[in-house]
């Protein structure tokens, strides 16, 4: 299967969706100072398309530990769990925010899934948003 590379006016499309923040752990691109990617939501190692619908913005950390992944275990039952889908799914069906805002939590099995492969509380990444809430970027007001 022959895939279309991301053109940058799909990029930018993507980052315009993803009001340029990763769309696992909703990490802004502006408080990071890094980057995002764009991320295959389903790889096209495993026979993923290029197309808007399968793409999806995402942070060097989530997409790195992501890698070519669709599954991972449930931490809880060990149970395999698809990992959370952006573009037909809704983050806060699956996640929420702990009440000071800096721990992401699993609602689902695809939720619980997701932050333990992608890695979504590391501490590194927690002791950022433990800054960005005292100066009041986290979590984002359409995810609280």
């Amino acid at each position: 299967m022959q895939t279309k590379r991301v053109s940058p006016r799909q990029r930018q499309r993507i980052t315009e969706w993803a009001n340029n923040r990763c769309e696992y752990c909703l990490s802004p691109a502006e408080q990071t100072g890094i980057p995002m990617t764009i991320d295959h939501i389903i790889p096209t190692s495993k026979g993923g398309t290029s197309d808007d619908d399968n793409l999806c913005l995402a942070c060097g950390r989530c997409n790195g530990y992501k890698h070519d992944r669709t599954q991972a275990a449930n931490p809880e039952t060990r149970r395999w769990a698809k990992l959370f889908n952006p573009r037909r799914q809704q983050w806060k069906r699956h996640f929420q925010w702990s009440e000071n805002g800096t721990l992401c939590i699993g609602k689902t099995a695809v939720g619980k899934a997701t932050i333990q492969a992608l890695q979504i509380n590391h501490p590194a990444i927690v002791r950022a948003r433990k800054n960005w809430v005292l100066v009041g970027w986290h979590p984002p007001e359409d995810f609280r």
